[in-house]
C-alpha cells in the first residue's frame, strides 16, 4: 500500500481484508477498540475513524453495550472517490490544534480592540443560539482570530481546514454524531482564548487554543461512543417531547 495512504484508511483496509478473508465472519464480534488500537499501534481517534469508515461501508456495526459486529463481508464496488472518505474529523482537529494554536499566539501580538469586540459578540451568539446555528458563530470566531494575524497564508490554511468539515464524508459523519452534546463547555474554553488575546499574551493564547482543541478531540471520542450517542438521542427526544407538551398547553 502507498505510503501516502491515510493512517485510518490503512487500519480500515486491514480490518476489511481480515473480514473478506474469513478471519471474522458475519455476525462475529470484533476485538474491542482498545485491543485493536494496541494491535495496530495507533491512537483511539485513529482507530475510531477507521471503525466509522467501515460502518459507512456497511461492513460492521457498533451495538450498544455489546461491541462491534461484522455485518458485511465484502466491500461495496464503487468508484475510489466513494470508498476513500478523505480526511476524518479527528485528523482535522489535530491539524487545527497545530495551526490554530500558533495563529492564536501570533494574533495576540497584533489583535485590535475592534477584533476583540467581534470575538465578544460571537461568544454572545454562541451562548444565545441553539447548537447548529451556534456552529456558524464558532467558525467565525476561529476565522476572526486567523484574520487578526494579518497573514494571508495562515488565514487560507485555517479556512481550508474548516471547509474540510463539510467536504469530507467521514468528517461530516463524525461531527454529525457529536451534535446534541452542547456548546456550553466550548464557550468557556473560547472565553479563555479571548482573555489571553485581550492580555496580548502569546503563550497563554497558544495554550488556551491548544487546550480547547484537545478537549474537542475528547468530546468527539465521547460523542462517538455507542452508549453516549444513544443517551444523547434519548435526551434530545425527551427535550422535544417536553417542549411539545408545553406548546400544547
Amino acid at each position: 500500500m502507498s505510503d501516502n495512504v491515510k493512517l485510518y484508511r490503512k487500519i480500515a483496509d486491514s480490518v476489511a481484508d481480515a473480514i473478506e478473508a474469513g478471519q471474522y465472519k458475519l455476525g462475529d464480534r470484533l476485538p474491542t477498540e482498545r485491543e485493536l488500537a494496541e494491535q495496530f499501534g495507533v491512537s483511539r481517534p485513529t482507530l475510531r475513524e477507521a471503525m466509522i469508515a467501515l460502518e459507512m461501508l456497511g461492513m460492521i456495526e457498533a451495538r450498544h453495550g455489546l461491541g462491534i459486529y461484522v455485518t458485511g463481508n465484502v466491500r461495496p464496488v464503487a468508484p475510489s472517490a466513494d470508498i476513500d472518505f478523505e480526511i476524518g474529523a479527528f485528523e482535522l482537529i489535530e491539524a487545527r490544534r497545530l495551526f490554530e494554536g500558533e495563529a492564536a499566539a501570533l494574533a495576540a501580538t497584533s489583535i485590535s480592540d475592534e477584533q476583540i469586540e467581534v470575538l465578544e459578540g460571537l461568544l454572545q451568539r454562541m451562548h444565545e443560539e441553539e447548537e447548529i446555528s451556534g456552529e456558524d458563530a464558532d467558525r467565525e470566531f476561529h476565522l476572526t482570530i486567523a484574520r487578526s494575524t494579518g497573514n494571508g497564508a495562515i488565514i487560507a490554511t485555517i479556512e481550508n481546514l474548516w471547509d474540510w468539515r463539510n467536504r469530507s464524508p467521514l468528517a461530516r459523519n463524525i461531527l454529525t454524531r457529536a451534535r446534541g452534546m452542547g456548546l456550553e463547555p466550548r464557550i468557556v474554553e473560547h472565553r479563555r482564548v479571548v482573555d489571553a488575546l485581550k492580555a496580548h499574551d502569546p503563550a497563554a493564547a497558544r495554550q488556551a487554543m491548544r487546550d480547547h482543541l484537545e478537549r474537542v478531540i475528547d468530546h468527539l471520542l465521547h460523542a462517538t461512543e455507542t452508549e453516549a450517542v444513544q443517551r444523547a438521542q434519548q435526551e434530545t427526544k425527551a427535550r422535544r417531547s417536553a417542549i411539545a407538551k408545553r406548546v400544547a398547553i
